[in-house]
């Protein structure tokens, strides 16, 4: 989880200590495309917003609460940034040495037991639950299915961490390049345009299934673009 902006990350912060993992250059972002769900119907769906935050969130410490989280009949949406979530199991991409606020824990767990891996796992950070908004009370918990628009990209992802309880705007490495984004978790991101349509009740298990939340996602994707 990210707990300072894209901005302080970039400037750099000092390594406390060394981590077993070698740093690694990230390799280029080359875009994936998920599915036959165009970008373009689901954002035509998401243009309206009836808040159901009962505040607004930052898209990073500091910058202006304006970002409010949306509700239709079948999901929750929210209009963001994306900072790069390099947390759970390090591997050579995410560790304490590419990632300067690299946590070995993410909020959600794989049916192992280990952490999730933020670098082979397409995954988005809710905000911890608090008086601004309880991501539980609308059906999202980990696990749940999250369509991430970018562009003309969709790329479908769960909910597999949870971050700072004022802040929204974050996905996994995997998720980002995915994307077309820069991964680094050391000033990578995109201050702005990146979408999230979560899918209310939906959970994919074993919550490290990519392919089964693809399925379910262009699924759910469908219905939703159709009104359903």
């Amino acid at each position: 989880m990210r707990v300072q902006s894209l901005t302080l990350a970039a400037a750099g912060v000092a390594l406390l200590a060394p981590a077993p993992f070698p740093a690694a250059r990230p390799s280029a972002p080359v875009a994936v495309r998920e599915g036959n769900v165009r970008a373009a119907d689901l954002l035509a769906k998401v243009r309206d917003c009836a808040p159901v935050s009962k505040g607004r969130y930052r898209s990073d410490a500091g910058s202006r609460a304006e970002i409010p989280v949306c509700g239709t009949r079948g999901a929750v949406f929210w209009k963001a940034d994306m900072d790069i979530d390099c947390d759970g199991r390090p591997g050579l991409l995410c560790n304490g040495r590419t990632d300067p606020l690299f946590s070995g824990t993410t909020a959600y767990q794989q049916s192992d037991g280990r952490y999730l891996s933020a670098e082979t796992l397409p995954y988005v950070v809710v905000p911890t639950p608090s008086g601004i908004w309880d991501h539980r009370v609308h059906g999202i918990r980990g696990g749940s299915v999250v369509a991430v628009i970018y562009q003309d990209r969709v790329q479908y992802a769960v909910v597999g961490d949870t971050g700072p309880h004022e802040i929204i705007g974050e996905a996994s490495y995997a998720a980002a390049k995915a994307l077309g984004i820069r991964p680094d978790p050391h000033g990578g991101g995109t201050s702005s345009g990146v979408t999230y349509i979560a899918f209310k009740n939906s959970r994919v298990s074993p919550i490290e299934d990519h392919a089964a939340a693809v399925t379910a996602g262009e699924r759910l994707a469908r219905e939703f673009v159709r009104g359903g």
